[in-house]
């Protein structure tokens, strides 16, 4: 019976937690609130020369609950801010399991977020349709499915997938149409593929948490489930950046694997 994703992260824990001391158990009860900024570049064909350059503050994976306090949460708004972003994309699961009771509690931490071009998000798999949606456009952030913006005399497709938007046709219905350079926010990187074969340029995914519990000679768990688990990948003339996210599922550890914030400059690509 194949092991499902949560179980062998349950599993590895428990035999790494048992087993390590020292500088490694620094990993275990701290790292995951160790929460940094990372700079990322993501090569986009065909992108107009005045949009070379733009920086956009990504934050996704947030997973407020019992396991990642508010404290976590502040700290990333704060970092990303820090950064004066042209614009900022959330990408999904603000909490974990759909849990009511931080669903307002996560929009309320996230509302300081502000840009020159806007505050933009999608839904993960931990998120509900109605609540969390409703609760972030209560303060202002634009839950996406396509909204086209005019950057520096310049117009940019922005394009959101829920978890749940998986096949090729479902995709193509959320950015028929497009005339501009596509920015597709997309929860899951899984979506790698049927972003290439639509030929858009450029996708920012989450999910992964960067595989959460990377262990030495092992790597992560989850490494052969996804075409990447952070940082950057392509599929032909297509781009993806991949964030580790800020919080925590299924148990409150990170190993080897930081927490972050991701600024992200977009830089023109010729067409292959």
């Amino acid at each position: 019976m194949l092991l499902t994703r949560r179980a062998a992260i349950k599993g590895v824990v428990a035999t790494a937690v048992g087993t390590i001391t020292g500088a490694s158990a620094y990993g275990v009860l701290y790292e995951r609130h160790h929460l940094g900024t990372t700079q990322a570049t993501l090569p986009v064909s065909g992108l107009p020369p005045p949009l070379d350059g733009l920086r956009i503050g990504f934050v996704t994976d947030v997973h407020h609950s019992s396991m990642v306090p508010a404290d976590d949460v502040r700290r990333a708004v704060d970092l990303v801010s820090a950064e004066r972003p042209d614009l900022i994309v959330l990408g999904g699961d603000y909490v974990t399991w759909g849990d009511r009771a931080f669903v307002g509690p996560v929009a309320e931490l996230l509302a300081p977020l502000t840009a020159p071009q806007g505050v933009f998000a999608i839904l993960g798999n931990h998120d509900d349709d109605r609540d969390m949606p409703a609760a972030l456009t209560a303060k202002h952030i634009q839950v996406l499915k396509r909204t086209r913006l005019e950057i520096r005399g310049e117009p940019l497709e922005l394009a959101g997938i829920r978890f749940w938007t998986r096949k090729t046709t479902e995709i193509a219905r959320v950015i028929k149409g497009a005339r501009d350079t596509v920015l597709l926010l997309a929860h899951d990187p899984r979506r790698l593929d049927a972003a290439a074969e639509l030929d858009v340029p450029a996708v920012l995914s989450g999910h992964t948490h960067g595989g959460q519990v990377v262990l030495p000679g092992v790597g992560a768990i989850a490494r052969r489930s996804f075409p990447v688990l952070e940082g950057l990948a392509s599929r032909e003339n297509t781009w993806m950046f991949v964030s580790r996210g800020v919080g925590t599922v299924y148990v409150p550890v990170r190993i080897n694997c930081p927490p972050e914030v991701a600024i992200v400059t977009l830089q023109r690509k010729s067409e292959i």
